[in-house]
């Protein structure tokens, strides 16, 4: 036990080369007895062979001297040179000296000044001892490596050049005239070289170094070229002894111009001895130094393919993020770089990517552009290697993103090799913040350790579900988890291009309420009335905040939320307020110094005026008050004396400093369950079924966030849950003889897996009222397993059917001329193919189909590459689209991250691909809140006391609110709801060519007068009761059904009128050039109705009904856009959708008075608000 407590410790690894040179001298002590283990190596040969050559620490300490010692040599004769001077006479040791001039004209040599040298007494001495310590070193390791053939190492180059060095000398001492004989000890350097390459070989793998080879390779072409030069200066220098008598540097010189091929002919050997050696020297190198270069070359190529090493000092130095992906490509290095250096602060970090494939050609093409080169590192190598991960720096790395590949056939093996790749980095760098990008979402819980991570499917069906209640969800989280500046599209003629670009750069930002000048003020008062007022008077939207004793974000908390100073306020704006200069207006500044009167203002409204140049915002800072209006078109939007009469608007209750409870109505979620229930059906021969709020009792996987949502009191028995066939429970068989009241919400997917869902959670959250759940089928290309269906049969109006997109008699099946949504997502077979941007082909031909067949059907699709979103709706000849493609390309090469905003299917929220959210894990190492706040947009998480996303429609009677500013008062007074953006829908016309405008104008009005006289039609083929609509959270601004939209229509006819009778002509007038143009709508009209007929035949052989299946109006007159946090003065629109963020109704349940069980209507005129559209079947 003493021995062991004895021990000492090893030396630390930065020791570890002095231990090499001196030795271990830790380990001597007294108490300690030496045992030696011999292993035929008793011999004093094999002893000395150990030492010499086997020994890895004395060989190399061996090594070391002989290098010292040729490198001695070399400098001892560049000192004979400078001592001598061959004018003071030449001739051999004791011999007398003679004087000897260079003849040029004659041809004969004088070979006295090659053959004998002045060499000093002290130099021979010194020389003379290194001599011999050479040979006797060379003759004990000639000994001690001979294998039996003793001319293989007489035959040497080596030995031969030690013979001639060493030799000479020590038969000196015997015989003294040979004192000043001239011996070539020059050539000593190329055994220092042959020294060096020995000891860096010992010295690598003493210490075990990999990734040595291209360092020996260069090391070993600097001392070729090295020894090349030096052999010749020197050789030149003593041959020309009989010549010109050059001295060193004029010799190096000439050796520099010769083999750098210049060539200046002002230096040139004067006999032939020299000028041969001059020829063998450029023999020796144009054969040596190829094969060196040669070597070199296929190293650097084979390094490049690896990637080298991330240095060790420049990671001690600088900071640097690591990318570990399975194989990269250009759109994903590209999406990554473009985001993670769209943050001032990162333009110094560097990013290194750590990938197990070769570099390919356009990633390589990329990477050498030099606003990369300089900050991108590729390696090619593992992240389950320790080896590769030391090459990276993992362990001094700031974070670490491990992207899964989304490509691959099976995803689930992706999701294992992620999670293998988080667990090595976890291993070997404990303290670096993991970034993880998981696909399935059964597999979150094993890298549940990671400081962020990102659920692909998560993400993606909640996303798809939202669109279907809220339009262009998908596209309004795309644009708020990209950085942008809100530049895209400011130089087009079109307004909304220029309004939806502009409001494209908002983005979610925090700020410690306490430093903010934006909440500063309303330190003590109500969250609402915070929310109102800063966006008032800055123009910036508060969506949430965080307690700083809790880490719980929440969203739109409530009026009863009281804020303090040491809130984080989560704000949405175009930049950040830390980089917003504020420029106040003239009232302001002499209300400041006290110049004006009372603090009112006259004029316009108070604008969002902002300019965002350079990373920096300019606020046009208004008074937050407002005084009477002029002329009677103003309007009061605070402290309202009277309520509107006569020809002044109604008023808008003010937003109150503290929550008043009798002001603010409770909301119906909050009621009875059985109060949905309550209304007696139009539909007498269907029961009534009740429904309960709680938890869904099975979760498919491990990681659920629980939500509450509308259960079935008894679950369902699976086969129930069949659309298509009955069962001894009921004998349905089409989506027409269930008699739902709401339309239906289909979604096609290859299988169920376990993310379909979270599609189903957000549709039936308890918030959502009973009379707006849509019914659910779920069009499935596989039969979906028990633990999915075990999962599913807890919802109601949840249905599944076999089939595939493809096919229309599936489509006709599952009810899809009763729908209002199809979503179609990616499959996962198709994900992959041999080119890799035709892996949507199939998806985009098919939804192509499907809009030609049903036009009046909103379809989302989720695409694999998002560059392939220009090909839904496509319009070969359209001159608008053509124009749009050209404005992407603008944008593009201006830098622009959103370049395919403008594409019209991504504007209006019909087309999404999962990779425009992984900017989402990206942008979380900047704001590591924008996954949590995304995912409570998204419903994938509840947190108490925080809202949801939802949706409202601005109808013709709630045009009374005028501006966007006005509604958010309206709101933040009766509801306390926050608005964050609307969708818009304008009427327009998609032209083949410019002047076919007119023409167009023309057909338009006819068939509009003919759709006149048409009956406007329910969903369900009933007639349609007028007034009716909803104006909460469905996705109608799209639809261009007459019903739905008949403001919309009648505007379109007016504005296509107009256009008519600017040009109109006499009828007999026409010419016949314009009948022409107006011959392919009418063949459209005639290909709608052989499309229709096709339709209505396969409805026939299927025995379905064809009654419910109406000629549809197509979409393509109308585009939709999403504005972002618009300015306060933004006029609203019919049929805008306004997104909310609504506070949770549970948070208020203890102070709702029971006498308010009729829930607050989102319609925001004093009429009673109307239902939803429901038919008798």
């Amino acid at each position: 036990m003493s021995g062991l407590d004895s021990e000492v410790l090893p030396l630390p690894p930065r020791y570890r080369f002095r231990d090499l040179l001196l030795g271990d001298q830790s380990f001597q002590s007294e108490d300690r007895v030496e045992v030696e283990f011999y292993v035929n190596e008793n011999t004093c040969k094999e002893r000395l062979k150990l030492f010499f050559i086997k020994n890895q620490r004395s060989s190399l300490r061996i090594r070391l001297f002989n290098f010292s010692l040729k490198l001695l040599t070399c400098l001892l004769y560049i000192v004979r040179v400078l001592l001598d001077n061959p004018a003071q006479g030449i001739g051999c040791w004791g011999c007398t000296k003679h004087n000897y001039t260079f003849n040029a004209s004659s041809a004969e040599i004088n070979w006295a000044p090659i053959l004998w040298v002045e060499r000093k007494m002290t130099l021979w001495v010194i020389q003379v001892v290194v001599a011999t310590i050479s040979f006797l070193e060379t003759m004990l390791l000639i000994y001690l490596s001979y294998k039996g053939n003793i001319w293989e190492q007489i035959f040497r180059v080596s030995f031969v050049l030690e013979m001639i060095n060493t030799l000479p000398f020590i038969i000196t001492v015997f015989w003294s005239p040979l004192r000043n004989l001239f011996i070539p000890v020059f050539l000593n350097c190329w055994l220092a070289k042959h020294a060096l390459e020995n000891m860096i070989n010992d010295f690598h793998r003493a210490i075990l170094r990999t990734q040595s080879a291209m360092f020996n390779q260069v090391l070993i072409l600097f001392c070729t070229l090295l020894c090349l030069v030096f052999t010749g200066t020197c050789g030149i220098q003593h041959l020309e002894r009989a010549g010109e008598n050059l001295d060193l540097l004029t010799s190096f010189y000439f050796c520099i111009v010769t083999f750098s091929t210049v060539g200046y002919g002002d230096v040139t050997p004067k006999i032939w001895p020299s000028q041969l050696l001059v020829v063998i020297m450029i023999c020796v190198a144009l054969v040596v130094l190829p094969l060196q270069f040669e070597e070199l070359v296929f190293l650097w190529m084979e390094r490049q393919k690896s990637g080298g090493n991330y240095s060790r000092h420049r990671a001690q130095t600088e900071k640097h993020v690591v990318l570990c992906v399975s194989s990269l490509k250009i759109d994903l290095l590209m999406d990554f770089l473009n985001e993670f250096y769209a943050h001032p602060r990162l333009q110094d970090y560097y990013v290194v990517i750590l990938c197990p494939t070769e570099m390919d050609v356009q990633v390589r093409r990329v990477l050498q552009i030099p606003l990369w080169s300089q900050r991108v590192i590729y390696l090619q190598g593992s992240a389950l290697k320790d080896q590769d991960l030391m090459r990276a720096k993992m362990d001094n790395g700031e974070a670490c993103f491990i992207l899964s590949s989304r490509n691959e056939v099976d995803r689930t093996a992706a999701d294992h090799q992620t999670i293998l790749r988080a667990w090595a980095v976890k291993d070997f760098a404990p303290n670096c913040p993991l970034y993880v990008q998981i696909l399935k979402p059964e597999n979150k819980f094993h890298v549940k350790f990671a400081d962020h991570v990102v659920c692909e499917e998560e993400c993606k069906y909640a996303m798809l579900a939202l669109n279907c209640v809220c339009p262009a969800t998908s596209t309004l989280i795309t644009l708020l988890v990209h950085t942008s500046r809100g530049q895209e599209g400011q130089e087009s003629p079109e307004q909304w291009q220029r309004m939806y670009g502009r409001c494209s750069g908002n983005e979610v930002y925090h700020i410690r309420m306490g430093d903010s000048k934006f909440f500063r003020e309303y330190q003590g008062k109500s969250f609402t009335y915070a929310a109102f007022h800063a966006h008032k008077k800055y123009g910036v939207c508060l969506i949430g905040l965080k307690r700083e004793d809790n880490k719980s974000i929440l969203l739109n908390p409530g009026p009863r939320h009281i804020l303090a100073a040491s809130d984080t306020c989560f704000y949405i704006n175009i930049t950040k307020e830390e980089n917003s200069a504020f420029i106040f207006k003239q009232e302001e500044r002499q209300r400041q110094r006290g110049l004006a009167g009372p603090a009112l203002y006259q004029g316009r409204l108070p604008v969002h005026s902002v300019i965002a140049s350079m990373g920096t915002v300019a606020m046009d800072l208004q008074s937050a008050e407002c005084g009477p209006a002029q002329g009677g078109t103003g309007s009061k939007l605070t402290l309202p004396t009277e309520n509107g009469s006569g020809s002044r608007r109604p008023s808008i209750a003010p937003v109150l400093e503290l929550a008043d409870s009798s002001a603010l109505l409770p909301c119906d979620l909050l009621s009875d369950p059985s109060e949905d229930e309550a209304t007696p059906s139009e539909d007498e021969g269907l029961s009534t079924v009740e429904y309960v709020k709680g938890y869904p009792p099975n979760s498919p996987y491990i990681g659920s966030s629980p939500t509450l949502c509308h259960l079935l009191p008894v679950k369902a028995p699976f086969c129930c849950l069949r659309l298509d066939k009955g069962c001894k429970h009921n004998s349905y068989e089409d989506a027409k003889a269930y008699g739902f009241k709401n339309k239906l919400i289909i979604v096609s997917a290859e299988t169920a897996g376990n993310g379909l869902y979270n599609f189903i959670v957000p549709l039936r959250a308890y918030y959502r009222p009973r009379r707006e759940l849509n019914p659910i089928v779920l069009l499935l290309d596989n039969r979906p397993d028990h633990h999915f269906l075990e999962a599913i049969c807890c919802f109601p109006m949840v249905y599944y059917m076999e089939g595939s997109v493809d096919n229309l008699d599936s489509l006709l099946q599952c009810g899809i001329i009763y729908a209002d949504n199809l979503v179609v997502v990616d499959k996962e077979s198709t994900m992959s193919a041999e080119e890799d941007y035709m892996a949507d082909a199939k998806t985009i031909v098919n939804v192509q189909t499907m809009f030609r067949l049903f036009p009046s059907l909103s379809i989302t699709t989720e695409l694999t590459h998002p560059s392939n979103m220009r090909f839904m709706q496509f319009r070969a000849k359209d001159s608008y689209s053509l124009a749009l493609s050209k404005l992407e390309k603008r944008e593009r090469e201006n830098g622009s991250n959103l370049a395919f905003m403008f594409r019209l299917p991504f504007a209006a929220g019909r087309v999404f691909s999962i990779s425009m959210l992984d900017t989402l894990l990206y942008q979380s190492f900047v704001k590591d809140y924008m996954i949590s706040i995304t995912r409570l947009l998204l419903g994938l998480d509840t947190t108490p006391g925080s809202g949801y996303l939802c949706a409202m429609k601005i109808t013709e009677d709630d045009l009374w609110i005028r501006t966007y500013g006005r509604l958010f008062q309206k709101l933040c007074s009766s509801s306390a709801e926050i608005p964050i953006g609307i969708y818009r829908t304008e009427c327009h016309v998609f032209s083949s060519e410019p002047q076919d405008l007119k023409a167009q104008s023309q057909v338009l009005v006819n068939m509009g007068e003919c759709e006149d006289t048409c009956e406007d039609r329910g969903p369900w083929g009933a007639r349609a009761r007028p007034g009716g609509g909803s104006t909460h959270s469905r996705h109608t601004g799209s639809s261009s059904d007459p019903a739905e939209h008949p403001l919309l229509r009648r505007k379109s006819l007016q504005w296509a009128r107009k256009m008519s009778r600017k040009g109109s002509r006499p009828p007999g007038k026409v010419s016949a050039a314009e009948r022409g143009q107006q011959w392919p709508s009418l063949h459209r009209c005639s290909e709608r109705q052989e499309l229709s007929e096709l339709v209505r035949n396969r409805m026939k052989h299927l025995g379905l009904p064809t009654s419910g299946y109406d000629e549809m109006n197509d979409q393509q007159n109308t585009l939709s856009y999403v504005l972002i946090n618009p300015p306060p003065d933004t006029r609203l629109e019919p049929n805008d959708i306004v997104y909310l963020i609504r506070s949770d109704p549970l948070a208020h349940m203890a102070s709702s008075s029971p006498n308010h069980r009729n829930s607050c209507s989102h319609k925001l005129s004093s009429s009673n608000p109307e239902t939803r559209d429901e038919t008798q079947l």
